[in-house]
């Protein structure tokens, strides 16, 4: 039993480290007592619906699961046949918006499930997660930014490299309420797999890590989640308004 109260088949049934705050619950998903153990993206997604439901039924407050996954490429609701990588690494098709993307070892996954208002819509949303990432990237020496016209959290172009992706961010909206997230590249090893692919469909531009862009050792994925607990309890406190 999860600290959500879901049951669900398989190694990610049971949240081991359970974190509130203002509100909000963060679940600490694999958390193995150093830091979070690879879980299965398909029983990770099933967890995630059932925490939904609750959610949408007012059972529980907003949450927000963290989760590191074992190698897999996760294809958006726009993703072309051409676009699928031929590596041999698991390809889900799954309910969010966008293409395809990465997700593996050394990320940082995070799956808020929050009801928004009729005053923070989907595209208000995605711009307060962006911001949260931005401000846990920037003690660190990281600066990230946005990119007009492309979501998630990007380091600008410098001598000799292009604009690049460090967070990618996908979402679906069902009942006013969140699913998905963001996805956080921590080590310089969570970026290679992406060479089998056109990350979200952008073949202009590059993907990085904060371990790449620090030059050395990067936190670990749960030093950067705990970071981001509070920030994303600010830019998401809209969820604890009362609803009708």
């Amino acid at each position: 039993m999860s600290a959500s109260g879901c049951r669900v088949r398989g190694r990610v049934a049971c949240v081991q480290f359970p974190s509130h705050r203002d509100g909000f619950t963060f679940d600490y998903l694999g958390y193995d007592g150093a830091d979070l153990a690879p879980s299965d993206y398909q029983e990770t997604w099933d967890l995630q619906r059932a925490v939904h439901g609750r959610v949408v039924a007012q059972e529980i407050g907003p949450q927000v699961l963290y989760v590191q996954h074992p190698p897999v490429y996760t294809a958006g609701r726009r993703t072309l046949e051409s676009e699928r990588p031929f590596d041999g690494t698991p390809v889900v098709d799954v309910d969010r918006g966008g293409k395809i993307t990465y997700h593996g070892p050394g990320q940082l996954v995070g799956y808020p499930i929050v009801t928004l208002t009729r005053a923070i819509g989907p595209l208000e949303y995605v711009r307060r997660l962006e911001q949260a990432v931005i401000e846990v990237l920037e003690p660190l020496g990281v600066h990230g930014t946005r990119v007009d016209g492309r979501t998630g959290v990007w380091l600008p172009a410098d001598a000799g490299r292009p604009e690049r992706k460090i967070c990618a961010i996908g979402i679906r909206v069902a009942r006013m309420t969140t699913m998905h997230g963001f996805a956080l590249n921590v080590t310089s090893a969570s970026c290679g797999p992406f060479g089998n692919i056109v990350p979200c469909g952008i073949d202009d531009a590059g993907v990085t890590s904060i371990e790449d862009e620090m030059g050395g050792p990067p936190p670990s994925l749960i030093d950067i989640a705990t970071q981001l607990e509070p920030l994303l309890a600010q830019h998401l406190g809209f969820a604890l308004t009362p609803r009708p």
